[in-house]
């Protein structure tokens, strides 16, 4: 089983909206069965789940003291994949989720904020040793500030090529316990979800990730 855990230190990244759309988009495209997992005290992405028709991906409760054992039970039922939301701040529950993870997925919005937080997330990624990839989330096609966080990102790891842009499906079909995917399968942000998720799985059918020969800070 592949654990991809998405992970920033900084709040309103879109974590969760990320997890779930990937997760959803995971099993539509034949890579399940998916499990999710949210270890954020704020519960948003077991708050969506519940809300759901469909019945997947599943959905599982840990705690952050028992999840390599978790892991290892979910695993032996058949799931082929596990998302995990991580808590939006740095700290030992943070350090569980990235240690056992295969893939850290560090979305970023194009913001001075945001490229400063995601410094402390690389760090620890990093001391960690774990491959990590960033998204560039709620970006502005044509916009300068978008093209500046993603030339930064790129300069300290490895970038998505797909961004997610901003665009009020993507709430819009979460209120109703849904992705855009399945709101809205012909939509430019089910595109990029669709492009995206097969940008990760190629990611971790590759042997190693790259990274840069010496950590960079994003922001001075």
């Amino acid at each position: 089983m592949r654990v991809v855990t998405f992970a920033c230190q900084k709040g309103a990244a879109g974590k969760t909206t990320l997890v779930g759309h990937v997760g959803v988009q995971a099993e539509l495209a034949g890579a399940g069965p998916v499990v999710l997992l949210d270890t954020d005290q704020q519960g948003a992405l077991a708050e969506w789940w519940n809300s759901r028709q469909p019945e997947r991906p599943a959905f599982a409760h840990t705690f952050i003291e028992q999840i390599e054992t978790d892991l290892a039970q979910l695993r032996d039922m058949g799931f082929a994949l596990c998302m995990i939301d991580s808590p939006s701040a740095i700290s030992p529950a943070v350090e569980q989720v990235v240690a056992v993870a295969d893939l850290v997925v560090i979305p970023c919005r194009p913001s001075p904020h945001d490229l400063r937080a995601a410094t402390k997330t690389i760090e620890l990624v990093d001391h960690l040793g774990r491959p990590r990839v960033f998204v560039l989330n709620g970006a502005t096609a044509g916009d300068a500030l978008t093209e500046d966080a993603s030339t930064i990102l790129a300069q300290a790891g490895t970038i998505s090529p797909v961004r997610i842009h901003n665009d009020p499906e993507f709430a819009d079909s979460m209120f109703d316990g849904l992705t855009v995917m399945e709101a809205a399968p012909d939509s430019d942000p089910a595109r990029e979800i669709v492009e995206l998720w097969t940008y990760l799985q190629g990611l971790m059918d590759e042997s190693e990730i790259l990274q840069p020969s010496e950590r960079r800070s994003l922001a001075k």
